[in-house]
């Protein structure tokens, strides 16, 4: 069996490394293409703003590291975190970003690793006993966004600002990445998907609707790391979908053992 890590391709590639180690046959299938912003100007003058601001959210590790790029272009080159200022994360990989930018593990907010919830509401946890009445928040993200997280800010008082670090774009398949999907839609009991958001998975309709004659996902098997996504593969047709931990020794732990409906495997 092959697991498919649907992550962007700069998420993508170390995760297939990392489980490769681990004894996964896991490939890359990247259903997430991630692009500059044609003008950087907004992120430039966020950074000369973000001294103002009590906390900036990032939504992913794409959010922080097209931020700090945009910082390092800066004249003078602004990328030394501000003191006073908390850097919000909502998961792991994020938070890995933020050390790697030397953003001080002092200045980190994020979830509770016991909870086992990484996103906007596990971060809220962290946040809603905090003083937010007149605080301004920055949530870097990509073009666009969920906004829960800001909805229950501004409920405490805080005025939020949004800035965008990057674009989200469909998938642009190489040949070895086409024949990978044409393999999971032929043998759908030799493939498993990962998931990691739900735009993922519409990606993968849009492509499917390309395909003729469209793949049936009733015989094809998922995981997930949240509840969200779980529902968002059910509802697309995947007859197996199940919620497996966020991070990649969570996902060898869960392929190492047998699951519902799946036969236990070894890589060679």
């Amino acid at each position: 069996m092959r697991l498919i890590v649907t992550r962007p391709l700069g998420q993508a590639a170390p995760w297939v490394t990392r489980l490769q180690a681990l004894g996964v046959d896991a490939q890359a299938l990247p259903l997430i293409h991630i692009d500059p912003l044609e003008d950087p100007a907004p992120l430039r003058a966020a950074w000369a703003q973000l001294p103002l601001h009590a906390m900036a959210v990032f939504v992913s590790a794409n959010a922080v590291n097209y931020f700090f790029a945009a910082g390092a272009a800066t004249p003078g080159g602004r990328t030394a975190w501000p003191i006073g200022v908390w850097a919000g994360s909502t998961g792991p990989g994020t938070t890995a970003a933020l050390l790697a930018q030397g953003v001080a593990r002092t200045q980190l907010v994020e979830p509770d690793p016991k909870a086992g919830r990484f996103d906007s509401e596990g971060l809220w946890e962290e946040l809603q006993f905090r003083p937010w009445a007149a605080r301004r928040v920055l949530v870097v993200r990509g073009e666009e966004g969920r906004d829960w997280l800001a909805d229950a800010l501004r409920s405490r008082g805080a005025e939020v600002d949004f800035i965008a670090a990057y674009r989200r774009s469909p998938p642009r398949l190489n040949e070895t990445e086409a024949a990978l999907l044409r393999d999971a839609i032929a043998e759908p009991e030799q493939h498993v998907w990962h998931f990691s958001s739900s735009e993922a998975i519409g990606h993968l309709g849009w492509l499917a609707r390309r395909l003729q004659p469209a793949p049936d996902w009733q015989h094809s098997r998922a995981i997930a790391p949240h509840p969200r996504i779980v529902q968002t593969a059910r509802d697309a047709g995947f007859g197996q979908v199940q919620q497996v931990g966020v991070d990649v020794q969570a996902v060898a732990d869960w392929w190492a053992n047998p699951a519902p409906g799946r036969r236990k495997t070894r890589t060679p």
